[in-house]
């Protein structure tokens, strides 16, 4: 029975139907509890009717709901009303797959760009142990910012071994799911769907491999005449090759769609992942967009004319997780807790060592050093005296854990901390160890005793407020609690944070009343949508994470930490941050999350000096931190202060000569003293990285200038993909690199795409300042003077307080306007404009105008020249 418009189906008002299929009516819907608007798909009677099928529905939902990836359709909800059963989902807006095919063949970058996207679904269902069944291009959908979701897990299934009697065969299709029956679409089947054998996750990889293959070629791999020459072509024959169509795929491309398409499944990817890994080295390797040569006399240019707008970058970067040092503080550093279990049981002693560093931190008259420094040394060989002396501690916390797994309650930990005091060049003295041995529900009394006890030995007196504080338990679930422990070991590596984000979406699943992990989520939400893409699904779990957490621990700093996250980060309102940060710090005073992310919105509303003092006492917390020397260095940069500069970036590259921010850091010091040469050649040194990974880094933070011509080459061949699908920022360093070769044709394509990426994210945040300068560049790159101008002058003009007019937001904002001015050929504003900026905290030099080719353009113009030749 269809349903009309304004009807209702539990809290849901049914708006307009969106279609229908074998597995159900699906209808737009709003939802009147929380005011916003759903699909929902309403299932055939013959499931609403047959309570095992409805079961298992209902079953696979929950499977498929615990996802919650960005490239899984999410399901919020799912019930039955008037004798129908419905499931509710995410609405979006794009088209399916399906249509994106037939209406325009699909460019080999952005086929290969959705292609990683649904790998990345696949293996995070798989590794769930939910496999698909019916994978192919009706049930992916493209939404309007080019982000692609798998839908319909209707045919889904746990992945289940089966055993050798199951492997029967079937000669129909059905949509039962009894062993022997042949499940999913004619085209699309695996070699054993169409026997009827038992299907694992393996399957779903071949389908997979159909699908890439109609994205790079713009044909199925599998048609005949009928379905049952179709089935046996799946059985019997090989796809022609894509290495000789005309759409010129590399052959290692070609290779990876092959290897999914094996007959044989034990001979095809193992894993998901493994595809993720392989079209990810496949498009780095594949020849570039065809482009012109012409015009090899121009130069390019990039948003961020010169050094200072390296301090919103660094700001995000230093963040991944007030009062003044108090004289005579006693200062300790709690070392990782080594894990004397199982390997994989690693995050669970970095997570003891963490929690008892994050409580004594909120003990008065105590300075802790913060997670970095002493994480640098796990698994050291330095004795207890050279890291007290390296960190300037007198104190040292160390502890073995060991988690004893059992079944339910059996489950134990075993926890033998030692205080030692280290004084001089004396032996060190044990002032307290002691042993734990609790059941895992028991964790957080372990935690908090350990706390106590080294506040004790401190000489420090608690009242009663700090004990409640002390032995606040975060969760009863102990699930909960090791997923966000995952997370926050996830956070910490900067190339997992949607690991962290899908682990702390499950933690607070599985305990809404969890405050540090909606804490967590808020801030990784943040993180992601100022530093990877800016979502609608980011914004959103920024701000709940932050107002949950708020709600369920406000006199947590952690809480402060995410709310001041969202406001600068998504709502770009940094008065207001810097309010909600400077709260937390009152509560923690040695929080050095707190201090770094405190430093740049001191920079953005001009108040520089105070900005350093903040680096310098984080820096004092986290005396190894290569983080705090690069900040540090950043803003002695921004003030010219070149010489100081240099010294805290040399002793940053001491610490981590392979630190790639770090170097390119020093690279820029190297530039404002007019050493191209030298600052591409420090760059280049670095090996810890791929060369993909090195062009990505300099296109998407620092602009193609820093690339030499082979690097070009790779750069221009690569997928949205390898800029983690942000779509604005790859097609804005394809428009740099199109324009440094002069292939006009390329950079207005590029430019269009921007502008569209852009465009749909000011839809979510219209005051993001980051989109806001994209989308006055992509108006530059496609002529339209005007507007680019007027754009650019308008976010110029909004400095965040009028007695500060000169901090790092209105400085980055002018240098956004220079580039416009000289792409659309305003030199004179572009001039004038240079002249403000040489007076300004901004780091730029007359040197690096004469060196750097950014500035080509202008190099016949008598005002320019005289500016460059004007005194340091």
């Amino acid at each position: 029975m269809s349903l009309i418009p304004g009807s209702r189906l539990g809290s849901y008002v049914i708006l307009s139907p969106l279609g229908a299929g074998g597995m159900g009516e699906v209808y737009r819907a709003r939802d009147a509890k929380l005011d916003r608007d759903v699909a929902i798909k309403v299932l055939p009677a013959s499931v609403a009717g047959d309570p095992d099928a409805l079961a298992r529905f209902e079953r696979e939902a929950k499977a498929v709901a615990a996802l919650s990836h960005p490239n899984i359709l999410s399901i919020f909800d799912f019930g039955a009303s008037d004798g129908m059963a419905y499931a509710v989902m995410e609405l979006l807006e794009g088209e399916t797959l399906r249509g994106k095919l037939e209406s325009a063949p699909i460019p080999r970058p952005l086929a290969v760009d959705y292609g990683v996207q649904i790998a990345r679904g696949l293996a995070a269902a798989h590794e769930r142990g939910v496999v698909h069944r019916d994978l192919k291009p009706e049930n992916l959908f493209v939404s309007k910012d080019g982000h692609v979701k798998i839908l319909d897990f209707g045919l889904a299934k746990r992945d289940v071994k089966a055993s050798p009697g199951e492997e029967t065969s079937a000669p129909t299709i059905s949509g039962q799911t009894a062993p022997g029956t042949v499940m999913g679409t004619v085209g699309y089947m695996s070699p054993e769907q169409v026997r009827g054998q038992a299907v694992d996750h393996r399957s779903d990889i071949f389908s997979f491999g159909a699908v890439l293959y109609e994205l790079l070629s713009g044909k199925r791999a599998f048609r005949k005449d009928t379905a049952a020459d179709t089935l046996s072509a799946i059985l019997k024959e090989e796809p022609p090759e894509l290495e000789g169509t005309s759409r010129t795929i590399p052959a290692l491309l070609d290779h990876t769609v092959r290897h999914c398409l094996e007959k044989d499944r034990d001979k095809r990817f193992q894993s998901a992942r493994d595809i993720v890994f392989a079209l990810g080295e496949a498009s780095g390797s594949a020849p570039g967009v065809p482009r012109s040569t012409a015009g090899r006399k121009h130069s390019w240019l990039i948003v961020a004319v010169v050094i200072v707008a390296l301090v919103v970058i660094l700001g995000l970067l230093l963040a991944k997780r007030s009062t003044p040092p108090t004289p005579g503080a006693k200062r300790i550093a709690v070392l990782p807790f080594e894990n004397l279990g199982a390997p994989e049981d690693d995050y669970f002693a970095d997570g003891m060592s963490d929690e008892v560093r994050g409580k004594l931190v909120a003990l008065p008259g105590v300075q802790v050093i913060a997670r970095a420094s002493s994480n640098s040394y796990k698994k050291t060989g330095k004795s207890p005296q050279e890291i007290a002396k390296e960190l300037d501690v007198g104190y040292l916390l160390t502890a073995t854990v060991r988690w004893q797994k059992g079944d339910g309650t059996a489950s134990r930990v075993v926890v033998r901390p030692e205080l030692v005091e280290i004084s001089g060049s004396g032996a060190p003295v044990s002032k307290w160890q002691q042993a734990f041995d609790a059941a895992l529900t028991d964790v957080f009394k372990v935690q908090a005793d350990v706390a106590e006890r080294v506040a004790g030995s401190l000489g420090v007196a608690l009242g009663t407020s700090m004990a409640q504080r002390l032995e606040a338990t975060p969760t009863q679930n102990i699930v909960a609690y090791q997923a966000f422990l995952k997370a926050e070991a996830a956070f910490r590596d900067r190339d997992a944070e949607y690991e962290a984000y899908e682990q702390y979406r499950r933690a607070v699943s599985l305990d809404p009343g969890f405050a540090q992990a909606w804490a967590g989520l808020g801030w990784v939400s943040s993180w992601l949508f100022g530093t990877e893409k800016p979502t609608p699904e980011f914004a959103e779990f920024a701000r709940l994470g932050a107002e949950k957490a708020m709600a369920l621990a406000p006199e947590s700093a952690g809480a402060y930490l995410a709310l001041g996250a969202y406001r600068w980060m998504v709502l770009s309102d940094y008065e207001g941050a810097l309010k909600h940060l400077e709260m937390g710090q009152n509560l923690a005073p040695s929080d050095v999350d707190l201090l770094n992310v405190r430093a740049p919105l001191e920079m953005n509303l001009g108040r520089w000096e105070k900005a350093v003092e903040l680096v310098k006492r984080a820096e004092r917390l986290d005396p190894r931190s290569v983080d705090a020397k690069m900040f540090l260095g950043t803003a002695l940069l921004c003030l010219r202060r070149f010489t100081e500069a240099k010294t805290v970036l040399d002793q940053g590259i001491a610490l981590a000569p392979e630190h790639l921010p770090m170097l390119f850091t020093k690279a820029n010091w190297l530039l404002t003293q007019g050493d191209l040469q030298g600052a591409r050649g420090l760059v280049a040194s670095s090996r810890a990285v791929s060369p993909t990974e090195l062009v990505v880094f300099a296109a998407r933070w620092y602009g193609v200038w820093f690339l030499d011509e082979p690097q070009v080459d790779l750069l221009l061949g690569l997928p949205a993909a390898a800029f983690n699908d942000d779509v604005a920022r790859w097609s804005l360093a394809l428009v740099e690199a199109n324009f440094r070769r002069g292939d006009a044709a390329n950079v207005r394509r590029y430019a269009d795409e921007l502008q569209k990426a852009v465009d749909d994210q000011l839809r979510i945040s219209p005051r993001e300042a980051n989109s806001l300068a994209l989308r006055s560049l992509a108006l530059a790159y496609l002529g339209r003077r005007e507007e680019a101008i007027k754009q650019a002058e308008a976010l110029h003009g909004r400095a965040p307080t009028p007695e500060a007019p000169e901090g790092h937001f209105s400085n980055w904002t002018r240098a956004n306007l220079i580039t416009v001015s000289v792409v659309v050929g305003d030199n004179d504003r572009a001039i004038a404009n240079l002249e403000q900026q040489l007076k300004a905290p901004s780091g730029l030099t007359r040197a690096q105008l004469g060196a750097t080719p950014q500035f080509d353009l202008l190099r016949s113009n008598p005002r320019f020249q005289k500016l460059v030749a004007g005194p340091p």
